[in-house]
């Protein structure tokens, strides 16, 4: 009686309640939940607008027709080994019908998870927690004369380590402060820098920078690439896997969007009646 007549308690309690909802609401589980959801149905809708869905619901008839008739007719050899002829042609022809709606979901859905990737995959060097800084070189003056800049929130721990088996160096550092930074490496006469992000909860993660290999950057980097005639190849921070826990399970984040999105498609697509 007391707490709800004390209109200051109220509101606290209020705003506390509000707190919690908006903090599970941006929490990894819910973001992949929600992700999931969307891109199970985005995937049906998409796949029923481009796929001829009479000719895929004829073909996977006939599927079940040829199935049936292996089982009906099992003792007639004849019989059983035409229908298995006519089940693989028929597989055929309805992976011919849903080759082209696949591309059309598949290629979105990989462009989305790799973004979704950078904020999710790994998590912030948590402050006071230390981390490996790899910088990969050309070799030579390169290897042996860099050096590395850093800002007054960042530390180095220990000497740097050179591995001339690998072309590396290896540095480690600390962060003592919540934020993002830049770290200036200087190699044979040319700098690159990479970004680091200290701290915690959702942030957009590059675990390394690269020069050229377009493809390897497109999945795993965030940053531009390195100058081609830079004697320094890659950049690589050690940043923590991020697990989501689900039923006390932890997992990556991928492995729970497939199977919750799968799953939200096959429900969808008997609610919408499509085809696949």
């Amino acid at each position: 009686m007391t707490v709800l007549s004390n209109p200051l308690a109220i509101t606290s309690h209020a705003v506390a309640i509000a707190a919690f909802n908006l903090s599970w609401l941006t929490s990894p589980l819910a973001i992949v939940i929600v992700v999931s959801l969307v891109v199970g149905l985005l995937m049906v809708v998409l796949f029923g607008y481009t796929s001829d869905q009479k000719a895929i619901g004829i073909a996977k008839n006939q599927l079940k027709a040829h199935l049936l008739a292996v089982r009906l007719y099992r003792d007639q050899i004849p019989v059983v080994m035409g229908s298995y002829g006519k089940i693989l042609r028929g597989t055929g022809r309805y992976l011919k019908l849903a080759f082209k709606p696949l591309l059309y979901v598949i290629i979105p859905i990989i462009l989305l998870v790799v973004q979704i990737d950078r904020y999710l995959g790994s998590t912030p060097i948590p402050p006071n927690t230390p981390f490996l800084l790899t910088v990969r070189t050309t070799g030579g003056d390169a290897l042996n004369d860099a050096t590395l800049d850093l800002p007054p929130e960042v530390t180095m721990s220990a000497p740097p380590v050179h591995v001339p088996s690998t072309k590396e160096i290896v540095w480690r550092l600390i962060g003592s402060k919540e934020g993002e930074y830049e770290l200036k490496i200087v190699a044979g006469g040319e700098s690159a820098a990479k970004a680091v992000c200290v701290g915690s909860g959702l942030a957009r993660i590059s675990t390394v920078r690269l020069r050229g290999h377009f493809w390897e950057r497109m999945f795993s980097s965030a940053e531009p690439a390195l100058p081609e005639n830079s004697p320094i190849e890659s950049i690589s921070i050690n940043y923590p896997d991020r697990n989501i826990e689900l039923a006390r399970y932890g997992m990556n984040w991928i492995w729970l969007f497939f199977m919750l999105s799968m799953v939200a498609g096959f429900i969808f697509k008997e609610l919408l009646g499509i085809q696949i």
